[in-house]
């Protein structure tokens, strides 16, 4: 990935420098501006979401939540250890709530706890990063306080449009994965009980 990304810059420098030197560099400068701009704002929504998650955390709030979610969590993934359990509903509900990157911790923590060590995905595995790639969010707080911060006048017409294709996205994924992790699970099972083929008995020869 960093191949692409360099190979993309070094054509897009040389076009541009090739075209006019000027808006090359002026883009350059203002691109870089606008990237560190973005970063603080970035970094100060993400300051308030993982404090508030710590408080989650701290309060014990994470232990009813997975409560809450526990026949969702048990269908999607099935049976999980208790602190994977309460870092899936944290990554769930984190999500729903559209708080972005800040799900990370959480996201990583329980995927470690999904992982059984065979250095391949699971079914759970591949499952919970569906999740975390259609990620269904009820309100989209991350994207609405960037629009604040870009000063949009109505930066809460977003929140339908995105249910809507968050919905989509990951209810198709679920019934996806479902479906192939049946297809896939239902072949190992097959190479598990079909039966080795025996050779027939070589008749003896009379004397």
């Amino acid at each position: 990935m960093n191949l692409v990304w360099i190979s993309v810059l070094i054509v897009s420098l040389g076009i541009m420098l090739l075209t006019n030197v000027d808006i090359a560099f002026s883009t350059i400068l203002t691109g870089s501006e606008k990237a560190i701009a973005l970063t603080l704002k970035l970094w100060a929504i993400y300051a308030v979401w993982l404090g508030i998650l710590k408080i989650v955390e701290d309060t014990g709030l994470d232990k009813k939540i997975g409560k809450l979610l526990k026949p969702v969590i048990n269908f999607l993934f099935g049976k999980t250890d208790a602190e994977t359990h309460n870092q899936i509903a944290i990554n769930i509900t984190s999500n729903l709530l559209g708080m972005g990157n800040a799900c990370t911790p959480s996201g990583i923590k329980a995927l470690k706890g999904l992982d059984k060590g065979s250095q391949v995905a699971t079914s759970a595995m591949i499952m919970f990063m569906i999740l975390n790639t259609s990620s269904l969010q009820l309100l989209p707080t991350t994207v609405i306080g960037l629009r604040i911060a870009a000063g949009s006048v109505s930066p809460n017409d977003i929140i339908f449009p995105t249910l809507i294709a968050t919905s989509v996205s990951t209810i198709s994924g679920i019934i996806l994965c479902k479906i192939f992790g049946k297809i896939f699970k239902d072949k190992k099972v097959e190479q598990k009980i079909t039966p080795v083929p025996i050779a027939p008995n070589k008749r003896r020869k009379q004397v």
